[in-house]
């Protein structure tokens, strides 16, 4: 692997993932989710669908051993290692609306939704072209019975990680989230390594 770069807090970024590299994302300091979305180099009306891939999982808990499929049913990458196995693929990347409407921010951040789209717009992609997000270390239950989601503290401590490994050439947009709730009210930055 290369040497970790850094996403500081509140703040996201791209860059390419090659077939068959591997893409492993840290949590340096804990608690700390991480907003991920990816889209097929070479074609990027194909991207990372959260309905296809809990569909063919049969769960909503995402962990070591599960691929994760494209809106066109291709496998986009395996998550190969997983040191939490709590993630969500459920909720949106936070953004200025949801601040408003969730938190009543007057004057909001732009959140990972904005964060997204500058790191994104070098490639082509706008804002409308970002789908939900797989959000590494984000710990979103469901309650059985009536439905309800809730944003608790991630469950990853400092150093946990996950490994995914590209089965296609990718774009990868990812962030160091900027929701309170999703980071136990504490924003941190987040690692990642990839190999040759």
């Amino acid at each position: 692997m290369h040497k970790i770069k850094i996403i500081p807090p509140r703040s996201g970024t791209s860059f390419i993932l090659k077939k068959d590299q591997r893409l492993k994302v840290i949590d340096l300091e804990g608690e700390q989710v991480s907003d991920f979305i990816c889209y097929n180099l070479h074609d990027k009306a194909e991207y990372l669908s959260s309905g296809r891939t809990i569909d063919y999982a049969e769960t909503i808990y995402l962990t070591k051993g599960h691929p994760f499929y494209s809106n066109r049913s291709n496998v986009m990458f395996d998550m190969i290692e997983d040191t939490v196995g709590r993630h969500d693929f459920l909720l949106t990347p936070c953004s200025a609306d949801m601040f408003r409407i969730i938190y009543g921010h007057t004057h909001p951040h732009q959140g990972c939704f904005g964060n997204l789209c500058n790191a994104l717009k070098g490639y082509g992609i706008l804002p409308d072209e970002i789908p939900t997000c797989f959000n590494i270390f984000m710990n979103v239950p469901v309650d059985g019975e009536t439905g309800k989601v809730s944003v608790l503290p991630p469950k990853s401590k400092a150093g946990d990680f996950v490994i995914l490994h590209a089965r296609m050439d990718l774009i990868i947009g990812i962030t160091a989230c900027s929701a309170e709730m999703s980071n136990n009210y504490s924003f941190k930055p987040i690692g990642y390594q990839v190999d040759e």
